[in-house]
Parts: C-alpha cells; sequence; structure tokens
C-alpha cells in the first residue's frame, strides 16, 4: 500500500496537474454536477471496456488524450504520450488469447480542481493465456468538453 501511495505522489508531482481532493471534513457532498460528470467518465470506460472487448486498441485509446503530454505509469515504467501508450497496449496484447475480456471495477470516483477526477479501481483480464488481475488510478479531465484520461496508473 505504501508503493502505492508513494507511486500516486511521484505521479501527481510529475503530471504537472494540481491536485485538490474535494473532500468534507467528516462526509463527501455529492452535487449534480458531480453525478452528471461522474456519469459521463463512467460512460467513458464503459465505451473502452467495449472496444477492447472487440479487440480494437484504437477505439479503446479514444478515451485517452491525444497529447503527448499523456503520462502512463506501469509495470514498465513511465511512458509518455498517447501514439507510444498505444504502441504498449499493442504489444502488450497483440492477439485476442493476451487481451482477453476487460471489466473494470470501479472503487472511487473524487473531484479534484479544474474540472478534473481521479478514478481508483480494479482491471480483471479473463483470458485464454491466463487471466491478469491489478489495480489503477487514473485522471480524467475536461478538455474541449471531452473527458479524457490524461494519466493513468496501472499495476
Amino acid at each position: 500500500m505504501k508503493y502505492l501511495l508513494l507511486l500516486l505522489v511521484s505521479l501527481m508531482c510529475y503530471s504537472c496537474i494540481s491536485v485538490k481532493a474535494d473532500v468534507n471534513s467528516n462526509s463527501t457532498v455529492y452535487t449534480s454536477d458531480y453525478n452528471q460528470d461522474r456519469r459521463a467518465i463512467l460512460q467513458v470506460m464503459e465505451a473502452q471496456e467495449i472496444a477492447w472487448n472487440n479487440g480494437d486498441m484504437e477505439v479503446f485509446m479514444q478515451g485517452y488524450w491525444k497529447s503527448d503530454s499523456l503520462k502512463f505509469y506501469g509495470s514498465n515504467g513511465l511512458t509518455k504520450g498517447w501514439d507510444n501508450t498505444l504502441a504498449n497496449y499493442k504489444r502488450g496484447y497483440p492477439t485476442k488469447a493476451e487481451s482477453g475480456t476487460l471489466n473494470f471495477v470501479i472503487n472511487d470516483v473524487s473531484a479534484i480542481e479544474n474540472q478534473s477526477y481521479w478514478v481508483m479501481g480494479e482491471y480483471h483480464l479473463k483470458r485464454e493465456v491466463g487471466d491478469a488481475d491489478g489495480v489503477f488510478i487514473i485522471i480524467f479531465k475536461k478538455i474541449n468538453g471531452e473527458w479524457k484520461i490524461v494519466a493513468d496508473m496501472s499495476c
């Protein structure tokens, strides 16, 4: 857990995204904006699941910010840029046997400043080559009216 927290803090420091949790001292207040934003973010992730399960990495990647400033931090270290992230996905999951069927479990969606949210959850891959499970924290930001992943830490 300490390792995950250290990685999260490092990601936040290097991502140039100012993070300020939307937290009340004893309770969380959900506004209609929060609920609307949460639904829209979860729709992006649902579309990603569908694309992944159809074996379409390019459509899966539409949930990510198409920018050289996108950051993905995983078991192979930090990857910068949309094209490099797509290349890593294609290299790591070249066939349906490797990519399998994806299911996200969302454990938390929290507002942070500047029309941004973090999403914490789990991914589960059912695959012919052996199942794979892990956790993630992703940061969504509203860019040009669309919710995009600007940073992803998955392990």
